[in-house]
């Protein structure tokens, strides 16, 4: 499959986003939406099956895309972009033109890697923000998902407030392209910081 995008992140290196092939990359899915750590991608009870007839109607769904991640070559994590204006949030917020909707899932881990998560996102969101027509990105995620609600606002996203969605009670938040940026500036620019006090404590006496 194909990959369509790029990205190098500082500490943790080369991130990408590839096609999804719903009958190749299932069962590798199957085992990402049913550990309990996915419960808020309410997958948890399917079966292969059910994966893979979900996948392929996205793929032929006009309007929504399905794309795998690969940390360092390797399938890491999921990524999802839709027109929330006619998927998941039809009727139910104030839709601007350039408005783009995203959901993203990272891999089960055995072992944590420090800051993986948040470069995750961060290569999602560059993606999306990769084609111009994109000036907003909205996310609906489960107003219980506090960890995500954390990411999200580390990369730039200011929330709207509460929607009732019929699987769930969501946090709308939105995005700008500007936003996005200014978010990223400060991370860099705390790094950096980071960088240098650490650099001064340890330096001789």
């Amino acid at each position: 499959m194909s990959v369509v995008f790029t990205r190098v992140d500082d500490r943790l290196g080369a991130f990408a986003l590839r096609t999804l092939d719903p009958e190749a990359d299932a069962p590798l899915l199957h085992g990402w939406v049913t550990h309990p750590k996915a419960a808020f991608w309410l997958m948890q009870d399917a079966d292969e099956a059910q994966v893979i007839e979900e996948y392929r109607r996205i793929a032929a769904h006009p309007q929504h895309d399905a794309y795998l991640g690969l940390w360092r070559g390797e399938p890491a994590f999921l990524a999802e972009r839709y027109d929330p204006a006619r998927v998941e949030l039809v009727g139910l917020y104030d839709a601007q033109p350039g408005d783009v909707g995203m959901h993203f899932l990272c891999a089960p881990a055995g072992a944590p890697v420090h800051g993986f998560t948040r470069a995750v996102i961060r290569t999602v969101m560059a993606w999306l923000f990769a084609d111009p027509a994109t000036r907003r990105v909205v996310v609906e995620p489960d107003v219980r998902n506090t960890a995500v609600h954390a990411l999200n606002a580390a990369v730039g996203f200011e929330v709207v407030g509460p929607i009732a969605k019929p699987e769930k009670d969501a946090l709308l938040s939105v995005c700008t392209r500007a936003q996005f940026e200014a978010a990223a500036e400060h991370a860099e620019h705390s790094a950096a910081e980071s960088a240098a006090a650490t650099r001064t404590e340890g330096a001789p006496a």
